[in-house]
C-alpha cells in the first residue's frame, strides 16, 4: 500500500491506513534502539505527526515506509545522543568531593571508594591523567588538551576510554552507587 502513495496526496484516509499498518512494527524497530517501549511509541507518533504536518514540504523519492522507517532509526539516535549525557552521569561522579561519612553503611561506601580509585588507578597513565584533569580539576576539553599538548578529539578519546574501563570494573557496584546518588539528593 505505501509504496504508491505521494506525499502530496496523503489525505486523513490514507494516513490513517499508513498509521494503522506501520505503527507497531515502527514502535517495535525503535524500542531496539532505546529498549523503552513508552519512548519508542512517543518516537513513533513525533515521526507521524511529523510525516502529517510536513507532507506537503517534503521531497524525496523514497517510498513512504523507508521514509518512516529511516525518520524513526534518526529519531531514536537523536533520543541515545541527546540521553547519553544523563546515563554517563552516574559514572562520571567525583568521588572525591563526597563526604563519605555515609550513615547507613560507611563500610560500603569506603569499599566503592577503594574501588573507584582502584579504577582510575589501573587506567593507562595518559588516560588516568586525562580523566583527572576533566573529572578532579574540572578542566574542559580544550584546556586539558592545550595543557597537556594533545588534540580536543584526543581528550575525548582518553575520556570514553576511561568511562568505559570505570563502567566494566565498577558495574558490580552501580547499584550501591544510584542508592548513594538518590540518598544524597
Amino acid at each position: 500500500m505505501a509504496k504508491n502513495i505521494s506525499y502530496n496526496n496523503l489525505d486523513k484516509h490514507l494516513f490513517e491506513q499508513l498509521f494503522h499498518e506501520h505503527f507497531v512494527p515502527l514502535c517495535n524497530f525503535a524500542n531496539s534502539f532505546v529498549y523503552d517501549l513508552d519512548e519508542a511509541k512517543e518516537i513513533v507518533q513525533e515521526v507521524f505527526t511529523n510525516l502529517w504536518l510536513k507532507k506537503e514540504e517534503i521531497t524525496t523519492e523514497k517510498s513512504i515506509k523507508s521514509y518512516l522507517y529511516t525518520s524513526v532509526r534518526n529519531r531514536c539516535l537523536n533520543f541515545i545522543r541527546d540521553n547519553k549525557k544523563f546515563r554517563s552521569q552516574l559514572l562520571d561522579l567525583d568521588t572525591a568531593g563526597f563526604d563519605m561519612a555515609y550513615d547507613s553503611d560507611p563500610s560500603g561506601i569506603s569499599e566503592l571508594e577503594d574501588k573507584v580509585e582502584k579504577a582510575i588507578n589501573s587506567l593507562p597513565d595518559k588516560c588516568a591523567e586525562v580523566f583527572k584533569l576533566s573529572r578532579f580539576e574540572e578542566m574542559k576539553y580544550k584546556e586539558i588538551g592545550d595543557k597537556l599538548n594533545i588534540s580536543v578529539k584526543t581528550v575525548e578519546a582518553q575520556i570514553s576510554k576511561a568511562l568505559k574501563h570505570l563502567r566494566e570494573e565498577l558495574k558490580d557496584y552501580i547499584t550501591i552507587l544510584i542508592l548513594f546518588i538518590l540518598k544524597m539528593f
